[in-house]
């Protein structure tokens, strides 16, 4: 069903939620606390943990924004995890910090539809010559101020704000 409301507005996507998925949802908990289940048997484990979960995996219901998996998170991350063994040579600690901060950077361009590359250059090119009172607002990822040669092509191919969009 999921995927089926990916296509959907946040709005669309929550009601739809609500009117298909919530009473399977709420299916399954009924059927869960009916349960009778030794705790500590596998059944019983089992029990504990989908009624200990409940709470936040009925999240999903309470806004069309929310994903219902981790998906995206987990791939987020995986940078991190794969450059776990390079980071061993990150001899001082602001040396770790600094390719936490760069990684921050980076991860949250991706998410916000920017080329990493061209968004760090700006970022590099641009933030040395504002002043300590410059508002730094222009310069965040989700900024509609951002020059279009830092986003992202869109799937047919060009840039948005392109003159050939």
């Amino acid at each position: 069903m999921e995927r089926e409301f990916s296509k959907f507005t946040p709005e669309e996507r929550y009601v739809k939620r609500l009117e298909k998925s919530k009473p399977i949802a709420d299916a399954f908990f009924a059927w869960v606390d009916s349960l009778t289940a030794l705790p500590k048997s596998l059944l019983g484990e089992a029990v504990t943990y989908a009624k200990n979960q409940r709470v936040y995996l009925n999240n999903v219901f309470l806004d069309g924004k929310l994903e219902i998996s981790n998906n995206r998170c987990e791939r987020s991350v995986k940078p991190f995890v794969q450059g776990r063994k390079a980071w061993l040579f990150s001899n001082t600690p602001d040396g770790a910090e600094a390719s936490s901060a760069m990684f921050s950077i980076i991860e949250t361009a991706k998410e916000n539809g920017l080329n990493p590359f061209q968004y760090v250059k700006f970022l590099l090119e641009e933030i040395p010559s504002l002043s300590t009172n410059d508002d730094l607002t222009a310069f965040l990822p989700w900024s509609n101020t951002l020059p279009d040669w830092c986003r992202m092509p869109t799937p047919s191919g060009k840039v948005p704000g392109d003159s050939n969009v």
